[in-house]
Order: C-alpha cells, then sequence, then structure tokens
C-alpha cells in the first residue's frame, strides 16, 4: 500500500460539505468511491481540513493510502472517470508515509467573493454572496489590518464549537474591489465558520454599522456578539494549501 497526495478541486454546492456525514452526500465519500473503482483492497481518504455545507475548494489537498496499478501521474485521469462534473482530481503524488495532508500543512488560504447588484446574477450567484450596497472598502482594508498575527479568535467561531485552543495566527488578509470584493486571508488554521464570520463583520465596518473599537474589543474579549453575522457558505473557497 502506498500514500498518494491528491490536489481536489470541488463545487461544493450540491454537498453537505468535504467530510463523511451520516445526513448527506460529502465529497470525501464521493472521492473515496471513485478511488476505490482503481485500486485493489482498501481506501482511506484523509482531507488537510474540512470544508463546510456550500463552501468550494479550488486546492483542497487530500492523502489517500491505497494499492493500485495505476502510476501516479495517470491517477486523476483514471479517477475522473469515475467522478461527477464538480469533483476533480487536478493531481496525484507519490508521497513518504509520513506526509499527512491535515498534519503537515503550514498554512491555508481561503477567497470569499461578494458581488454588489440589486438583482439576482445565476452565473455569479453560485460562487460569490449579493449584496444590495457597495460598502466602503477603504474602511474594510483599515478594519482588516486588526485581523493581521495570533490572536484568540473565539469572537469568531460559531457558538458551540469545540476545539482545544481557539488561538490562530492571520499571516495575510486583503480586500480587493473591482467586478467584485475579494477577500483573500492566509493563516494557520482557522475556526469553524472563521473566515465568514471574519468577512461579515468587516462588512458590517464598511457599511458603518459597526466602529473598528467593537472589532477590537471582541478579538480582546472573545464576546461573539461584538462580531458581525456569517456571511453565507457559497462565496466561500479553499484557495490553496501549503506545505512548506
Amino acid at each position: 500500500m502506498s500514500r498518494y497526495k491528491l490536489v481536489v478541486q470541488y463545487d461544493g454546492t450540491n454537498y453537505c460539505g468535504w467530510q463523511v456525514q451520516p445526513n448527506g452526500i460529502s465529497v470525501q465519500q464521493v472521492l473515496t468511491d471513485a478511488l476505490t473503482k482503481i485500486a485493489v483492497g482498501s481506501v482511506k481518504v484523509t482531507g488537510s481540513g474540512r470544508t463546510d455545507s456550500g463552501v468550494h475548494a479550488r486546492g483542497q489537498v487530500a492523502h489517500v493510502d491505497m494499492t493500485t496499478s495505476v502510476p501516479s501521474d495517470k491517477i486523476p485521469f483514471a479517477v475522473n472517470i469515475h467522478l461527477p462534473s464538480d469533483i476533480s482530481v487536478l493531481t496525484a503524488v507519490q508521497v513518504d508515509e509520513d506526509f499527512h495532508a491535515r498534519y503537515s500543512a503550514k498554512a491555508k488560504t481561503y477567497e470569499y467573493r461578494l458581488y454588489v447588484s440589486k438583482v439576482k446574477y445565476p452565473l455569479l450567484d453560485r460562487y460569490a454572496t449579493r449584496i444590495e450596497q457597495t460598502p466602503d472598502v477603504q474602511k474594510m482594508q483599515e478594519v482588516a489590518k486588526l485581523f493581521i498575527g495570533e490572536h484568540d479568535f473565539k469572537a469568531f467561531m460559531s457558538v458551540g464549537s469545540k476545539v482545544e485552543s481557539t488561538v490562530r495566527t492571520i499571516y495575510e488578509l486583503s480586500i480587493e474591489s473591482g467586478e467584485q470584493i475579494v477577500f483573500r486571508i492566509k493563516g494557520n488554521g482557522f475556526l469553524y465558520n472563521m473566515v465568514r464570520i471574519i468577512v461579515g463583520t468587516i462588512l458590517e465596518v464598511g457599511y458603518g454599522k459597526k466602529a473598528l473599537d467593537t472589532v477590537a474589543q471582541a478579538l480582546q474579549g472573545g464576546d461573539r456578539k461584538l462580531a458581525g453575522k456569517t456571511t453565507p457558505a457559497c462565496g466561500l473557497t479553499l484557495y490553496s494549501v501549503d506545505y512548506e
């Protein structure tokens, strides 16, 4: 049995998330089923982390332990035949057994997209969240600086989440405004719904509904009520996972 590193891209609209769950179809399960068709014996797929229901991935990384006669560079072509159109293995390489998609990861980058329109655009709505008014992007860029560095992000995760530590480090947080407003956030790890809550909080600052001081208090005190709303899943994409 060998271990392979896969880069997987998917549209998360029709899935209950990455992780196998009893209440719906997951990306992990569909991928496992497809890999089973090119493997001999059991197949175990482990992702770099979970993406929630409706969240997309441009560059999810997974490792798979399996026995197969298919050369590693041919695995994407062999397995994609058995995958639906909204999931694709982009690359596959054989790696050492000590490589772990989750624990070997050094950083992850997420992208969140917004588009401004009074009406719904179906071709945009699948991968971006519609907002009706243009926020003050300069104010949003200013408050974004507060999140850079190591902080306790307790206020920026969904209530009821169970983790050993809520301390995370954000390396980069940029906001670009053009045809769409694009948030790109890179960190060493993220809590449940953390990116979507950060985006929602910054957006409220952009609309003048929340002050910079309030965001600073949320970071310092960990009060979820001081942070903003959780933005919809459709605008979020796992952009990449770094291992160096």
